[in-house]
């Protein structure tokens, strides 16, 4: 995903306004963020810093996958099930797993009528 998607996705999700996340960023007024939430621009290495401290993410994730657990393209039920599978522990994460794995591999059943 692109890093002014990957932004956008982070600013909805934060709930930041735009001029909120300038304050935050150094040598950055409010129409280069927005720049750069277009990709009209692309933020330096420090003001990468800044806006993944901004948004409580490592600065790597901004331009990896992190954006994906964001995608707004995901169904409620994904979101619930990710949020579920979050509150478990360890152990319970791997059981999850294993019967997850065990319904995609079985046949579709057919319903009777």
């Amino acid at each position: 995903m692109a890093l002014d998607q990957t932004l956008r996705l982070l600013v909805k999700a934060s709930g930041l306004s735009v001029g909120e996340l300038a304050a935050a960023i150094p040598r950055a007024g409010a129409a280069t963020v927005s720049a750069w939430l277009r990709g009209e621009k692309t933020p330096g290495q420090d003001q990468l810093d800044a806006l993944a401290k901004a948004f409580g993410v490592p600065a790597g994730a901004l331009l990896a996958t992190l954006a994906s657990t964001l995608d707004p393209a995901r169904t409620k039920g994904e979101h619930d099930l990710l949020a579920a599978y979050r509150a478990l522990n360890t152990r319970q994460q791997g059981a999850l797993l294993e019967v997850a794995r065990t319904m995609a591999q079985a046949p579709p059943r057919r319903s009777r009528d």
